[in-house]
């Protein structure tokens, strides 16, 4: 995969690290010159290395964007996580953007947009590794020897449903061993019941098994 990165700090390094070791190749966007040089002396592997403002579509662009299959934006800045995905994701079409998130309060307004948003620096690696397809499902951990994985999905921008009626848990047609078990919304998370709609800026936590997690992103993807 061809990941980019924005915020070569702590964080984009370790992921920058770790995805190198297996294989993939990463750009990384950096204002600090003095970061940039760092990295570029103690990273391994197919990596590129770009001095500038991941929130700037120039730099994304000589980051490569256009060809990436993932976005992450990791620095400790919410705002600028925030703009720079959604300039990967509305601009240039990247199929999948993750966001570090600094404060979590703030991570509803990243979950209304569509942009996974994860906390934990190890967390996001793995979820990038785990998961080679594209899509906006997060894991958020695996049950019984990692066979069953427990997901959050945000609810996108619907296009075939009305998205103020919103669509209730029952009409979607989940595909099996996957079912809807809870649904977080900006004020509470409520178990499933026979009432229970989903409405844009959601968040379904999905029970599934691995092998499924691929066709629960489709089903979200499409609603």
């Amino acid at each position: 995969m061809y990941i980019v990165i924005t915020g070569g700090g702590k964080v984009g390094e370790y992921l920058a690290t770790v995805l190198l070791k297996s294989g993939n190749e990463v750009a990384i966007i950096e204002r600090s010159a003095e970061t940039a040089d760092r990295l570029s002396m103690i990273l391994q592997g197919r990596y590129l290395i770009i001095r500038g403002d991941g929130c700037d579509s120039k730099y994304q662009e000589d980051a490569g964007i256009r060809k990436a299959d993932v976005f992450v934006a990791a620095t400790g800045q919410d705002d600028n996580n925030l703009v720079a995905c959604e300039i990967a994701s509305r601009v240039y079409g990247v199929p999948r953007t993750i966001a570090r998130v600094n404060a979590p309060k703030n991570q509803r307004i990243f979950r209304a947009l569509g942009i996974e948003s994860i906390s934990s620096t190890e967390m996001i690696a793995n979820l990038i590794e785990e998961e080679t397809l594209m899509g906006t499902v997060g894991v958020v951990t695996s049950l019984t020897h990692g066979n069953v994985v427990l997901s959050e999905i945000p609810v996108p921008h619907m296009s075939f449903h009305d998205n103020d009626e919103g669509i209730s848990v029952y009409d979607i047609e989940m595909p099996e061993n996957s079912i809807i078990a809870a649904v977080s919304t900006k004020d509470d998370v409520q178990v499933v019941g026979d009432d229970t709609v989903l409405f844009p800026g959601d968040t379904a936590i999905v029970v599934a098994d691995r092998d499924q997690v691929s066709h629960v992103r489709a089903v979200f993807k499409n609603l």
